[in-house]
């Protein structure tokens, strides 16, 4: 029974095997999230809710159908924290983490799907690259939970539980995740912007990409030691930087301006960025808020939902499109408009698979998410249309952020919801490559021919 199946997963490619490791993890935290300890005494959870749960906890997204406060226990508590590792950090890595401290070998086979889950396009340097991903990410969930737990002693009567409360935050920033155990999310904090202010870098921290991190990372300790020759950063790195700080400048601009005579009149200039510039940040992917969205306008809430399909960048904890290929199809369109087929940035030239990939993950994106929304809306006639928009890109991005309309949707509509965040946490590329299996090169080719397009 074991070569057998030995033999079929060595048949599938490893963005199918990826797809059933993450399955796998589902499955696992469905079980866990049935044991009694992890509820509080006397609260049940439907299986349905457990299954939803589960996805939206793996996925890092956060949209809940229960409060958490209110269903787990402090045992509870910690599962959560556990199974969102595993979503933030990546199954794979994870995986590496525990085949290392069993002093198993890393084969080949291994290092194709750390590959994978990695979005990485070699196979040399890949168990240093996990090792480096669990030092930064670890590191800065522990620092972050010290630093809130200290401050959190102010906000809660005892030492434990401020901890556990900063443990928690810093977690939830950090994976992305969107969830909370105060039961309001950050609002009881949304005149402390020292609390904001810490969440919202480490919501930059899981966000903005592991290989960006250890870039700066090796760019300071070289810095330190005063070696001769200078450090270049990747274009990744250069293109996923400055597309983030643009889509983080942008939101917070178009929140500010839109809400400015809404939902900000009457408030300070420090208040109204504040809050902009915190719900801005946290449509990267990570779900948490500082006040309740259905106060924003429908224009402020349609910006939001955009940004959300966006995402985070790749091989980060964020889902959406990622902010690459959000910077590639614009760096396509300017160029294409000005007669250019090679598309030229920091003195590099892209590559035009990366171009084509980018394009086709935002066209099936786009569709996806449209027939997500049309279908929800045919299957829960009372919701308005901007409420399931949000929705749909909030699970796609696996972000989090909800109107509140989470609990009220139809079982249908919650299995859209589940297939969204999977995907989202999969990434699409990987979602394309399931559907196709395996590369393979074309045997023989048709005669080409031109197409009238526009």
């Amino acid at each position: 029974m074991f070569k057998k199946t030995r033999n079929w997963l060595e048949k599938r490619s490893p963005a199918q095997v990826i797809s059933g490791y993450y399955l796998l993890a589902v499955t696992i935290s469905i079980l866990l999230f049935s044991i009694p300890a992890v509820h509080k005494p006397g609260v049940n959870m439907s299986f349905f809710d457990t299954v939803f749960t589960a996805v939206s906890v793996v996925s890092d997204t956060g949209l809940g159908v229960i409060n958490v406060s209110e269903t787990f226990s402090v045992f509870g508590y910690f599962v959560i924290m556990l199974v969102l590792q595993f979503g933030g950090i990546g199954i794979m890595a994870m995986s590496t983490f525990f085949w290392i401290l069993l002093g198993r070998k890393i084969g080949l086979r291994e290092r194709r799907l750390i590959m994978v889950d990695n979005n990485q396009f070699a196979l040399s340097g890949l168990v240093q690259l996990v090792k480096e991903i669990l030092k930064i990410v670890l590191l800065t969930e522990l620092i972050g939970g010290i630093i809130f737990g200290f401050h959190f002693l102010r906000y809660f009567p005892t030492w434990q539980e401020a901890f556990l409360q900063g443990l928690f935050a810093s977690v939830s920033a950090t994976t992305n995740a969107g969830m909370d155990i105060t039961g309001k999310s950050l609002t009881p904090f949304a005149g402390d912007y020292f609390v904001q202010l810490l969440t919202i870098l480490l919501i930059i921290f899981g966000s903005i990409g592991f290989p960006v991190l250890i870039e700066v990372k090796a760019y300071l300790s070289r810095k330190k030691a005063k070696l001769e020759h200078p450090f270049r950063f990747s274009l990744f790195t250069k293109l996923t930087t400055l597309t983030y700080g643009i889509l983080l400048l942008i939101g917070t601009f178009l929140i500010f301006v839109l809400e400015y005579q809404h939902y900000f009149k009457g408030m300070a200039w420090h208040e109204s960025f504040f809050y902009a510039f915190f719900q801005a940040a946290t449509t990267r992917s990570a779900g948490l808020t500082t006040m309740d969205i259905t106060e924003f306008s429908h224009p402020t809430l349609l910006v939001m939902g955009v940004l959300m399909f966006i995402g985070g960048s790749p091989n980060s904890v964020g889902g959406g499109i990622r902010t690459t290929t959000f910077a590639l199809n614009m760096l396509f369109i300017f160029h294409f408009a000005r007669g250019k087929r090679e598309i030229k940035v920091f003195k590099r030239e892209l590559h035009q698979d990366d171009v084509i990939k980018s394009l086709a993950i935002t066209l099936l994106a786009v569709i996806m998410c449209g027939m997500a929304v049309v279908a929800i809306s045919i299957s829960d006639k009372q919701l308005q249309l901007i409420e399931i928009f949000l929705e749909v890109c909030s699970a796609f991005g696996t972000v989090g952020l909800s109107t509140g309309i989470t609990p009220e949707l139809s079982i249908f509509a919650k299995c859209i919801l589940i297939v969204l965040m999977f995907i989202g946490r999969i990434g699409l590329t990987s979602f394309l490559y399931i559907i196709g299996g395996n590369n393979k090169d074309a045997k023989f080719h048709y005669p080409v021919e031109r197409v009238i397009t526009g």
